[in-house]
């Protein structure tokens, strides 16, 4: 029984090895947020979705740092979870590598895994580097076109028409709904320089 209590029970936290790890997952995911803003391929503001990679990170590393100590708070925050809905939108799948980078090195700072976490996050940022350098970008006449139109059932039909009667192709990359509003975006070939001002005149 007593056995049982200890592992229920919450081991203090040792308040500077926390700070060291904040202080170290501070300096990590600053170096990756400016490593996706140079380096990054998505369409999107790369300034402002970086900017996010640190706090994310943070927190995960206070989480893992709270609940590793107590058995009882683990359970606790197997509950919370399985409550929680994430609805966020991410429009490239490069965001969604960047974001589990992030949550990796909280996970692995908050469990005090600080040599393995830094030489796992060394290799991925070094093999991610490569594959950018030699990589060629593409040549093509490619935009994200993003558009805001009031929500009918006609609307998504007559946008595709006036997208295929301008463009080469067009990739739906993102599609939302809210407050009577559809929010579409695409990927699009364009022809030629004035495909975006007879877009803009349909």
């Amino acid at each position: 029984m007593n056995d049982l209590l200890d592992l229920t029970g919450a081991t203090p936290l040792p308040l500077d090895t926390l700070v060291v790890n904040l202080l170290l997952c501070i300096a990590l995911n600053t170096l990756l947020a400016w490593f996706y803003t140079r380096y990054g391929r998505s369409f999107s503001n790369r300034s402002k979705f970086a900017s996010n990679l640190p706090i994310l990170s943070l927190v995960i590393l206070l989480v893992i740092s709270v609940v590793k100590s107590s058995l009882a708070l683990s359970l606790g925050l197997v509950g919370a979870l399985s409550i929680v809905r994430f609805r966020t939108a991410i429009k490239e799948p490069e965001e969604l590598v960047y974001l589990f980078l992030a949550i990796a090195l909280g996970l692995g700072l908050g469990a005090d895994q600080r040599l393995p976490t830094l030489v796992a996050f060394a290799v991925i940022l070094a093999y991610l580097f490569l594959r950018t350098t030699f990589t060629p970008r593409p040549t093509q006449n490619n935009l994200f076109f993003n558009l805001t139109a009031p929500d009918n059932e006609a609307t998504f039909t007559q946008l595709n028409q006036v997208l295929i009667k301008h463009v080469k192709t067009a990739d739906l990359r993102r599609l939302d709904h809210s407050n009577n509003f559809l929010q579409a975006g695409y990927l699009i070939h364009c022809p030629d320089d004035d495909t975006l001002s007879r877009l803009m005149d349909d």
